[in-house]
């Protein structure tokens, strides 16, 4: 029997009525809003200028927001999200302060006050992003207790939460200062409060203007109904990938269904011999909720893109789109997963090593959704991520690989088990065969690791482009396990 471990959400609301969205605790109607709209634009037309455009693609968080979603540990939680990638339909009966519902200029935040006083701000244009994000963070919930290490100030606060907000003029540390003179929330603070009330419901949503649609259906069976008439219609959950479509390539569908809300998606449970991840869940969900019982999704989720983007991407979501540098599809080649496709014709399971098929291609059939992946029990003792990358964080892969190896009597013993797994060398993701069956049977020493090494420059096609040339794709690979074998403890 499996332990269930869904964040608290109260169930879908029923449909009617018209969609709403509740901004700095003003109700305000989406009507004649088309359904492309991003939240962003929407608040800005609204003269809500302190969130901002800079890249249009969630790199810069200078259109940062808060919205308030369901908690991991309290009932609702400050979330902070890209304006500019989301849909405001996706929105439809959930609360949303921006910058200006902060404080006034008479009565600042306290993030403002210290952003205002520690010299956080130039020429502002990134700053109401900035507020925003480092908002989300004061309020969260068990800060105090974090760590204090080269990443957390001594008032546990984590600079993770700023890795998706860039500053072209000021400079990092006063910022940084700001977030690390920030208290405790007072006891009259109305958002701190707010977190012990329940988070809106996520609502059944159509909004249709000009031909086009977006739809929040109530529940699966719905979204999956939906599908089998309309296999053409976009599926979105998090839209950080279609927001980029729409924004920079000047996409739209007819019909945008949303499946992030949906409660048969957002399970995460453990079994005696699987561990299986709602497909909607976001990548800060699943981190949070696994707790480090997956060591090597654990390293994975700070190298992924930024805590921004991790609020409202989603782990099926980054399997969905088929991309062949997508961050998670390494790992969970590495870690054997599973992957389970729901539709209204019934439900199968798919092994993640034949779920691509090339390039941006997949198994899955336009009527289906992910519905979860699972991941077998035991793991591995031996795992790692390794991402190569222009940046450390808040970038796309040059290349990536996932390790989930066992091996038996300690450092110098043999290799029982291998499965390696990559990214940015082919079309598609793939396991390193032919490394892995090089590793099998052979003892864990510099020689065979070696040995190993330059089957594993060998894998794939790596290509020459902008990110890296194939020849550095291929030393990469072959110093990636090099690394592996220099930098990670093997037990008995």
């Amino acid at each position: 029997m499996s332990t269930s471990t869904t964040p608290a959400s109260p169930p879908a609301a029923p449909a009617g009525g018209t969609p709403s969205v509740t901004v700095n605790g003003e109700v305000v109607g989406l009507d004649g809003v088309a359904a492309h709209t991003t939240t962003l634009d929407w608040l800005r037309e609204r003269g809500l200028t302190g969130a901002k455009e800079g890249c249009a693609e969630g790199e810069c968080g200078a259109c940062s927001v808060l919205v308030a979603r369901p908690g991991t540990s309290t009932a609702t939680e400050w979330t902070a999200l890209n304006a500019c990638l989301v849909p405001v339909a996706a929105l439809d009966g959930q609360e949303v302060v921006t910058s200006e519902g902060l404080g006034r200029p008479d009565a600042l935040h306290p993030v403002q006050q210290e952003m205002a006083v520690r010299g956080g701000s130039q020429c502002g244009f990134c700053t109401p992003g900035f507020v925003c994000s480092m908002a989300a963070e004061f309020y969260r919930p068990g800060r105090a207790d974090g760590p204090c290490d080269h990443e957390h100030g001594p008032n546990g606060f984590d600079l993770h939460a700023l890795s998706g907000n860039l500053c072209r003029c000021t400079g990092y540390r006063p910022i940084r200062d700001a977030a690390y003179a920030l208290g405790e929330p007072s006891a009259d603070d109305p958002l701190a409060a707010r977190s012990d009330a329940a988070a809106p419901a996520p609502r059944a949503t159509r909004l249709a203007v000009d031909g086009a649609e977006f739809v929040r259906p109530a529940g699966l069976e719905d979204a999956l109904a939906l599908l089998a008439e309309r296999p053409d219609a976009q599926v979105v959950a998090g839209s950080t990938d279609w927001g980029v479509e729409v924004n920079l390539r000047g996409r739209r569908a007819p019909l945008v269904v949303a499946v992030d809300r949906l409660p048969e998606l957002r399970d995460l449970s453990f079994g005696p011999d699987v561990v299986e991840i709602g497909a909607a869940l976001t990548l800060t969900e699943v981190e949070r909720l696994l707790a480090g019982r997956v060591p090597l999704l654990d390293q994975l989720f700070p190298q992924f893109a930024s805590r921004l983007i991790r609020n409202g991407a989603t782990i099926g979501g980054n399997i969905g789109t088929g991309s062949p540098i997508g961050d998670t599809p390494p790992a969970l080649l590495a870690l054997d997963a599973i992957v389970v496709l729901t539709s209204a014709r019934g439900e199968r399971a798919v092994p993640f090593a034949d779920y691509f098929t090339g390039y941006r291609q997949t198994v899955r059939a336009d009527d289906e959704l992910i519905r979860a992946v699972r991941l077998p029990l035991p793991l591995a003792p031996l795992t790692a991520f390794h991402k190569i990358a222009k940046r450390r964080f808040d970038d796309i892969s040059s290349v990536a690989v996932g390790y989930a190896l066992d091996v038996t009597g300690g450092p110098g013993g043999i290799v029982r088990s291998a499965r390696i797994g990559l990214g940015g060398v082919a079309a598609t993701p793939l396991r390193a065969r032919a490394t892995e069956d090089t590793l099998t049977g052979q003892p864990w020493t510099e020689e065979t690791v070696r040995r190993a090494a330059a089957v594993l420059a060998g894998e794939g096609t790596p290509m020459d482009d902008h990110r890296a040339s194939a020849s550095y794709r291929s030393a990469m690979l072959g110093q990636s396990l090099l690394r592996l074998f220099h930098t990670q403890e093997v037990t008995a």
